[in-house]
């Protein structure tokens, strides 16, 4: 699964508060939820990203509290994937229950600004900057981990899985 955009960069310590501002908590629609994405640090990203978009930041991206509301906000908004130096832990979880593909990367969170053009290829963790003509690895993505993705999220792609009897194959990732 290869995947291009534009990016929008952020630095270290990004909360779910800046992602997404508890006063619009009501829903977890991701169509409302985007429509205030990043609003509280960035009020140009809702009005100017593109589906396809990459999010690029520093350390410990997705701190806070451990609402799905902020993955979903930015899956919502229509970035691609994630790429950042390191995640809250509960951000990280939260961002592969609702299929948003997010990828470490300390060098390419480093190197990369706002505006590069990016390549991601997730099943060989490979990124390009082809603003800079670089690339970096990452790790990449295991078969079943693209195939969640594919589905939509966990509980999706858990249906899917509930309604043709196929876990079998899931058992050697256990």
């Amino acid at each position: 699964m290869t995947l291009s955009g534009r990016v929008w960069k952020y630095g270290d310590h990004v909360d779910t508060d800046a992602i997404i501002p508890a006063r619009y908590l009501a829903t977890s629609d991701p169509d409302e939820l985007s429509q205030h994405c990043m609003e509280a640090i960035d009020p140009r990203f809702v009005r100017d990203v593109r589906p396809g978009d990459i999010l690029v930041a520093g350390e410990n991206f997705g701190c806070g509290s451990s609402r799905e509301h902020a993955p979903l906000a930015i899956r919502g908004a229509g970035i691609a994937c994630v790429i950042a130096a390191s995640y809250a832990r509960i951000f990280h979880r939260n961002a592969l229950n609702v299929a948003l593909p997010i990828l470490v990367c300390p060098a390419a969170a480093r190197e990369t600004e706002t505006g590069h053009a990016l390549e991601v290829d997730l099943e060989r963790g490979k990124i390009t900057n082809r603003t800079l003509g670089t690339t970096h690895e990452a790790e990449a993505y295991p078969a079943f981990m693209l195939d969640l993705i594919r589905a939509g999220g966990l509980v999706p792609f858990t249906r899917s899985r509930l309604a043709t009897g196929t876990f079998d194959d899931l058992r050697k990732h256990a």
